[in-house]
């Protein structure tokens, strides 16, 4: 689906880097709005362009097919472990960043190369593929059906902030063991370190600490469930680095999956891919990962040599990020992707790091999908598309909110709420926020009244 707006200048305007030859900032409002337009003019420049990811945090994109898949399938030449940054090394990068939390180095399979990425990698595919595909399909209708229940009778509803991102957090905190107090934790500081922003590394402490505390609990009490499976893994994981597992594994299947979600309900519902013309979901998602996928700019390398890309010479041990949604929209593609098979796009990575969980996080976007279709058949766009507003930040592609609204409908999927379920905060969060002064501090999440529901 193209993102282009009608309002976006067709000439770079008076002091952007384009004009002065500076690294283009991904970080921005005006890139948040149609970051094509900003590929397009990279791509003048070759295959690589110099970008800025934040205030700071200088970078290579990476936005031709090609060059992305000689980087993603090389890692003789271009390895994951960000130990080896130059700039964060020498002191360059700022320590309170946005962009720390999702680049500086963890003990996972995300950061790792040959012998400890392929240790990380099987405790990690081992462990997801326990997951019982049938009872994962029913936990999506059961999660998906509680939250239609919850704003089914209004008419109208946020489909991302009351859906779509909070379903994958449901669904996950279930899969992963999670009771509730650490839950709440959690998924609060998944949803914050990827907002990026001033809280972005208290949201990383809160994180690293709910999952710590999930662990141990593991250790002593097991379960049948993710995270459990990976404690008594043969690869014997210390505590620090299944707290990082979790971390990659929580963070990739949160975020993106709630995007993807969002993003293929918008393609159905637009003009161009109204239901009336016959698209099916399947479909709809395909076409959201080959031109708008929920991680746009990620999957950073570090040359462990001196190395030209095109006319340009990547330093060894600086950073080089791929622009999946730039090489999946790469202009030499127009006659190729007609005969690629529909899984042939970059959007689930490539090499050994592609994503090991692309099935089940394309049966819970799918079932997610169908679900809150068929329970509302007239839903619609409650305002002109372009009018939508996009999250500012380098890595993703995500809608700030998707307002809809459709015919009233009774809630009775699922057992009624108890009174005391709270109102979720507008906004980003999907999650209680932070206590006020003086409030108990075990007051409930989101996640917490979702648990008080299901035991009624």
């Amino acid at each position: 689906m193209d993102a282009h707006s009608g309002s976006t200048p067709q000439t770079p305007p008076p002091g952007c880097p384009m004009h002065q030859g500076q690294p283009t900032a991904l970080y921005g409002e005006d890139f948040a709005a149609d970051p094509d337009w900003f590929y397009d003019r990279m791509r003048a420049a070759g295959p690589v362009a110099q970008v800025e990811l934040a205030p700071g945090v200088d970078a290579t994109l990476v936005i031709q097919h090609e060059t992305a898949l000689r980087v993603l399938q090389n890692p003789a030449l271009f390895v994951r472990d960000s130990r080896r940054w130059n700039a964060l090394n020498d002191g360059r990068i700022p320590m309170d960043s946005p962009v720390l939390p999702m680049m500086f180095y963890r003990p996972n399979s995300l950061f790792s190369d040959g012998a400890e990425h392929l240790r990380f990698r099987k405790a990690t595919t081992d462990s997801l593929n326990r997951i019982n595909v049938s009872r994962l399909g029913r936990d999506v209708e059961r999660v998906a059906d509680y939250l239609i229940d919850q704003f089914s009778e209004r008419g109208s509803a946020d489909l991302l902030n009351d859906y779509a991102r909070l379903l994958p957090l449901l669904l996950f905190n279930q899969l992963f063991g999670c009771p509730a107090d650490i839950g709440d934790r959690m998924t609060r500081g998944i949803a914050g370190i990827f907002d990026g922003g001033e809280g972005a590394l208290r949201a990383n402490d809160e994180l690293t600490s709910s999952l710590l505390e999930l662990v141990a609990l593991k250790r002593r009490n097991p379960g049948d469930d993710v995270t459990t499976w990976l404690v008594q893994h043969p690869a014997g994981l210390n505590d620090e680095e299944l707290k990082d597992q979790l971390v990659v594994m929580l963070s990739a299947g949160i975020e993106p999956v709630s995007s993807l979600i969002c993003s293929s309900v918008l393609l159905l519902l637009s003009a161009e891919g109204t239901r009336g013309a016959g698209m099916l979901v399947e479909d709809a998602m395909d076409n959201v990962l080959w031109n708008n996928p929920p991680i746009a700019n990620y999957a950073t390398h570090y040359p462990v040599q001196d190395i030209s890309l095109g006319e340009t010479t990547l330093r060894a041990n600086d950073p080089v990020v791929i622009s999946f949604a730039a090489a999946n929209t790469d202009p030499t593609l127009t006659d190729a992707r007609l005969t690629l098979s529909k899984g042939a796009h970059l959007a689930w990575g490539a090499g050994p790091h592609a994503c090991p969980a692309k099935s089940p996080a394309q049966l819970i976007t799918l079932t997610a999908i169908e679900r809150i279709l068929n329970a509302l058949p007239d839903l619609t766009l409650s305002l002109p598309e372009e009018k939508l507003e996009w999250r500012p930040g380098p890595f993703h592609r995500a809608p700030v909110a998707m307002p809809v609204h459709f015919s009233p409908t009774p809630a009775h999927r699922t057992p009624p709420p108890p009174p005391n379920i709270p109102n979720r905060p507008t906004g980003t969060a999907p999650v209680q926020g932070q206590p006020a002064p003086g409030a108990h501090r075990k007051q409930k999440g989101w996640w917490s009244s979702f648990l008080d529901v299901f035991r009624v």
